[in-house]
């Protein structure tokens, strides 16, 4: 992979520290009763070369991803990044200054804040601005505007925020939180073969959600509108990565901000905690938009995750990366569905183009293009894949105990999986032994051995989410832990919506 991969190319690292201004010390974030909601301090073991247990292209990001403090986007603009999943973006006003992104929990929006303040001074919160209606990006709301302290304060949004805000995070809100403690790995030790990041950022934090309504909705692409004194325009980007999400411009300043449409990886168009699948074509569609709509009037591009990108040439060329990215993944699942392949026969052969594989930003650290080429084909043709024998299936625990019947009982079909894994086949051994596990919970050696094929797979994949997915996997088959959601307190977050 090394050979492959232009690790001598030190770009990213160049700019994730561009700026800095000082780190928060110790990066540790504690609830109003001690528990600690978030710990950037534990992925001091990064500092290390990559070890045999990890990825080396994942260890790289999660290195990007873990510096942490405040920093200098550009004249006015400063981002506090490494203290939750996302970042929060400030932008200073006049009389105050402008919070873009309150990220997922008030303790770590309120110590993001903080750490501003005690470099550029206490001024106050006159404006707050959600690119979009993901909780990352707005669950920090009171960290920042405490009760009592909103009136008067605009609070900006793409329109439609509210209703997806809670369609996704209260309808279906258990579900997706349980998943989510998968596919984060917030639980796991943070360590070398453990967890060591999620592509996106580090973690999610688990403190207190919190949500205030937006004052004005952004209803149109060109919409200006000026906040404390900063002119803004905003280019409305629905259905891309979020339903609701906007791009915008301060001409003024000569920065764009992407929300989360242009990251530093592959994105995804479904995500494992669940969600309903993102349109790549439209997602593609609106960065174009954005290069075009947006033109020369900028000179950094920043984004509610990872570091800027300086210069315009260079941010254009990022921009046009990531729209052939999700071009690029539409297009060629949509011709290969057409021909008459199943989403899992596409993803088996599918291939980026020599250019995109070879570009950082463009890899599946977050994303996995095996994910999401069958996630395009899910948006177009839904879970049947035209087989008969797929129509009326077993529930899972039935299909495993005819699956190990057929294998020859428990000990056959564990003496099998463990062949296959000793052969280096450990997609099938995980399916067989999978299935063992369901067939007989309470089989001590099969939940053992599944566990460490997870562990091997974990060590294979180059994206967080399988990874993390696969060792909170571990922890539950070999008794590290129940299925039960982390202490989180989201009862803020239904008050202003009820």
């Amino acid at each position: 992979m090394s050979s492959a991969l232009p690790f001598e190319d030190t770009t990213d690292f160049e700019n994730a520290d561009r700026g800095f201004i000082a780190a928060l010390t110790p990066a540790v974030i504690k609830a109003a009763d001690g528990r600690v909601v978030y710990d950037n301090d534990a992925y001091a073991f990064l500092e290390a070369d990559c070890p045999d247990t990890a990825n080396p292209s994942l260890w790289r990001q999660a290195r990007l991803c873990a510096r942490q403090g405040l920093y200098q986007v550009t004249d006015r603009v400063y981002q506090v990044r490494g203290l939750d999943l996302s970042n929060m973006t400030l932008v200073e006003g006049d009389r105050g200054v402008i919070v873009i992104d309150p990220l997922i929990s008030a303790e770590t929006a309120a110590a993001a804040l903080a750490l501003y303040r005690q470099h550029r001074g206490d001024r106050r919160v006159t404006a707050m601005i959600y690119t979009h209606s993901h909780g990352d990006h707005f669950g920090g709301a009171r960290g920042v505007l405490p009760p009592g302290t909103e009136g008067g304060v605009p609070v900006l949004a793409p329109a439609g925020f509210l209703e997806h805000a809670v369609s996704e995070n209260v309808y279906a809100g258990n579900a997706m939180t349980r998943r989510a403690v998968f596919m984060y790995g917030d639980r796991l030790p943070k360590a070398p073969d453990g967890q060591i990041g999620a592509g996106l950022g580090m973690t999610t934090s688990t403190g207190t959600i919190t949500l205030i309504p937006p004052t004005l909705d952004i209803t149109r692409t060109g919409q200006e509108e000026t906040l404390d004194g900063v002119r803004i325009v905003f280019q409305l980007t629905p259905g891309t990565e979020a339903p609701a999400e906007m791009n915008f411009l301060f001409p003024d300043l000569r920065a764009l901000c992407l929300a989360e449409n242009a990251t530093h990886n592959m994105h995804n168009i479904l995500t494992l905690r669940g969600a309903v699948v993102r349109d790549a074509r439209i997602w593609s569609r609106y960065l174009d938009e954005a290069i075009d709509f947006f033109g020369d009037d900028y000179d950094v591009a920043f984004a509610s995750h990872h570091w800027p990108t300086w210069g315009h040439a260079d941010a254009v060329a990022f921009l046009t990366a990531q729209r052939d990215l999700y071009a690029y993944l539409h297009d060629q699942t949509l011709r290969l569905l057409n021909e008459g392949h199943t989403g899992p026969e596409i993803a088996e052969e599918f291939r980026l183009p020599p250019a995109l594989e070879r570009t950082w930003h463009t890899r599946g650290y977050y994303g996995s293009l095996s994910h999401n080429v069958k996630a395009v084909y899910q948006r177009y043709l839904g879970w049947f894949d035209g087989n008969p024998a797929h129509l009326w299936e077993h529930p899972p625990v039935e299909q495993a105990k005819r699956y190990v019947d057929i294998a020859g009982g428990p000990q056959q079909a564990l003496a099998k999986a463990t062949a296959y894994a000793e052969a280096g086949d450990l997609r099938f051994a995980a399916t067989l032994l999978n299935h063992l596990v369901f067939a007989d919970p309470a089989h001590a050696d099969a939940r053992t051995a599944l566990a460490a094929v997870y562990d091997r797979l974990g060590v294979v994949v180059k994206v967080s989410r399988p990874h993390q997915e696969r060792r909170e996997g571990d922890g539950c088959l070999v008794g590290l832990g129940g299925l039960v959601v982390p202490g989180r307190d989201a009862a803020p977050l239904l008050e202003p919506v009820e």
